[in-house]
């Protein structure tokens, strides 16, 4: 099992070009939640470099340095993996989800790896009831460049939920 990066939280100055990185952030994870949304989960993994860590965990683990998550994937192949699951041999009632992204930061830059967060809240809504709020959290980011674009390095979605009423299929 491989160990979380800690992410780097310093004080960024707010200069044009962390804006402008920002703002790239902001439209990479709006790209992301876009092909969640729109059930295009096969191009998840494109995200991700080969030797990364996908985790959905919650803060209680996290903030105690559990390493039980509610998902965890270490290394592409498990992210790849997660994927042929879901295509091909989970069962599941159909539901929807909305991913809502605020508060994109870059918190700190070393030796290449960008560290962010951001803030996220998923709706789900199934075909026999409203929709609801499903998880809120937060998610703490490493990112490096590959091939002329941002992958994730390390990708935590650390939930705020108390408990996940019901199963966690998709990535967030």
């Amino acid at each position: 099992m491989k160990d979380r990066i800690v992410p780097i939280v310093q004080s960024v100055p707010r200069s044009a070009e962390i804006i402008s990185m920002e703002n790239g952030l902001r439209s990479l994870y709006e790209e992301i939640a876009d092909i969640l949304d729109q059930d295009e989960v096969e191009k998840f993994p494109s995200y991700f470099i080969d030797d990364c860590m996908y985790q959905v965990v919650s803060r209680e683990n996290y903030s105690e340095a559990l390493p039980q998550a509610a998902i965890y994937c270490d290394g592409i192949h498990m992210v790849r993996d997660r994927v042929t699951a879901l295509r091909e041999t989970q069962v599941f009632v159909p539901r929807i989800w909305r991913h809502f992204i605020s508060g994109v930061r870059i918190t700190g830059i070393s030796d290449g790896d960008i560290h962010a967060r951001a803030n996220f809240l998923v709706t789900e809504a199934m075909s026999d009831a409203d929709p609801t709020v499903f998880l809120v959290g937060q998610y703490l980011d490493v990112l490096v460049h590959e091939g002329g674009s941002l992958k994730f390095k390390q990708r935590l979605a650390v939930f705020d939920n108390h408990h996940v009423r019901r199963s966690l299929i998709f990535p967030v």
